[in-house]
């Protein structure tokens, strides 16, 4: 088969489309024919040496596919040959075919054609796992969002606002607002005109964010921890804004909060089985009903990894960027 590979850690052209040895399923994992990949922030990394993959996984990058199964490991029940499915990965996802363990599939889910489906895994394991498993965001609570317009953040969005929360989002064009907007964002702060502490506090009267979906570590930290409510909830999920800050822990106790930090790929199985479970159990019929969809901004041949790259760094997407296995068709 071919994949994307990394044979020396730098830019987007260090990502070279080349044979490699065809994946064999293990005990409990199935071969999935990919049809679709999708491109994250940690694909980036990877390619510039900063994230390897856990031990074991897949050395190609790519966290999340869609694809049909092609072949079944032993001890596999409940899939099938041809079942058409999205998948959660280690790694892999930048490939003609890729190795899944089963507690890491989903169905596609109905309505919602295969390409497209690449965009959900990553994003709505990581939503769910963080703001409901996690920081337990309730009905009437405020949530703050930080990248709005990013792949994460328009699934954050949308999710909120359907369990009846209040939706606070950073962006960085009023372009991007007005995307957030059309998802049911509430709040509107543009990061590099408005200081969002204070337009969160104006907006919620003081009160402050119940739960903080953060992607910039460092940087956010003493802010976000400002902006939070009493007993409210930091979930950081990402470091863009540096990985070493200083924390007040007064604050934090004044307000009785919490702060959590997680990553999804080195999980253990069992863990990102669960999370899948849930997923499959409270997003799926979301999005089958269509109150939930994925936010997809362009799609590019597998092949063509280096372009995708280049256009997440560059930062002007709104939600996913797919790349599309040669030969696979797909309805917008």
């Amino acid at each position: 088969m071919y994949a994307i590979t990394i044979p020396e850690p730098g830019g987007p052209e260090a990502l070279v489309w080349t044979a490699v040895p065809d994946p064999k399923p293990g005990e409990g994992e199935v071969l999935v024919e990919v049809a679709a990949s999708a491109v994250n922030r940690a694909d980036l990394l990877q390619r510039q040496g900063f994230y390897d993959p856990p031990p074991g996984a897949s050395p190609y990058p790519g966290l999340e596919c869609s694809g049909r199964i092609v072949e079944l490991g032993s001890g596999v029940s409940g899939w099938a040959v041809g079942d058409e499915v999205c998948a959660l990965l280690a790694g892999g996802g930048y490939a003609q075919q890729v190795v899944v363990p089963v507690g890491q599939l989903l169905p596609v889910p109905k309505g919602l054609d295969l390409v497209s489906a690449a965009a959900l895994p990553e994003v709505t394991a990581t939503v769910w796992s963080n703001v409901f498993m996690i920081a337990h965001l309730r009905p009437g609570e405020t949530i703050l969002i930080h990248g709005g317009a990013s792949g994460i953040g328009t699934m954050a969005i949308q999710l909120a606002k359907a369990v009846g929360a209040t939706v606070a989002v950073t962006a960085g064009s009023p372009d991007k607002l007005a995307r957030c907007a059309e998802l049911g964002a509430d709040i509107l702060i543009d990061y590099h005109q408005q200081d969002f502490v204070e337009e969160l506090r104006k907006a919620t009267a003081g009160a402050g964010a119940d739960v903080i979906l953060d992607i910039m570590g460092a940087k956010y930290l003493d802010r976000n921890v400002r902006a939070l409510a009493v007993n409210g909830r930091l979930a950081v999920i990402g470091l863009q804004g540096g990985v070493k800050g200083e924390l007040n822990l007064a604050t934090l106790l004044g307000k009785r909060a919490a702060l959590t930090a997680t990553s999804l790929r080195g999980r253990p199985l069992g863990e990102k089985a669960s999370i899948v479970a849930a997923v499959r159990e409270h997003v799926w019929p979301l999005v089958e009903s269509g109150r939930v969809r994925p936010v997809i901004d362009r799609r590019l041949p597998l092949a063509e990894a280096v372009e995708a790259h280049r256009v997440l760094e560059l930062g002007g997407h709104v939600g996913k960027i797919l790349l599309v296995a040669e030969g696979t068709t797909s309805r917008d």
